[in-house]
C-alpha cells in the first residue's frame, strides 16, 4: 500500500512556473516506477512524464516536452514535476500515480494515485 499526496500547484500567468511535489508514505517509494498525468475539464486523463526507479530514464508527452522536468529524490520518497514557460492549455487537475503493468503512458497501467492538485494557467 501507498499513499501519495500531491501538492505545489496554484495559480499562475502565462509563461510562468509552478513546481509539483509527490510525496509518498507506505512502501518504499524507491521500487516505484511514477508518473505525472493531468486531466483538465471535459477530457480524459492524459500522461504528462513518468520517471524509472532511480531516476536514470524519463519520459515527457510532446505537448509538454523541453517545458517540464521531472525528477525523484528517494531519500525522501518524493516525486517532483518542475514545469517552465506554462501555457493556459496546462491548465488541469495533475495526479501522481505509480506504475503496476501494462502501457507506461495510459493511466489503467497505474495502480496507487494521489488526489491531485490544481494547476490554473491564466493569459
Amino acid at each position: 500500500q501507498v499513499e501519495l499526496v500531491e501538492s505545489g500547484g496554484g495559480l499562475v500567468q502565462a509563461g510562468g512556473s509552478l513546481r509539483l511535489s509527490c510525496a509518498a508514505s507506505g512502501r518504499p517509494f524507491s521500487s516505484y516506477f511514477v508518473a505525472w498525468f493531468r486531466q483538465a475539464p471535459g477530457k480524459e486523463r492524459e500522461i504528462v512524464a513518468n520517471i524509472n526507479w532511480s531516476g536514470s530514464s524519463t519520459y515527457y508527452a510532446d505537448s509538454v516536452k523541453g517545458r517540464f522536468t521531472i525528477s525523484r529524490d528517494n531519500a525522501k520518497n518524493t516525486v517532483y514535476l518542475q514545469m517552465n514557460s506554462l501555457k493556459p492549455e496546462d491548465t488541469a487537475v495533475y495526479y501522481c500515480a505509480t506504475y503496476r503493468s501494462g502501457p507506461l503512458s495510459t493511466s489503467s497501467s497505474y495502480d496507487y494515485w494521489g488526489q491531485g492538485t490544481q494547476v490554473t494557467v491564466s493569459s
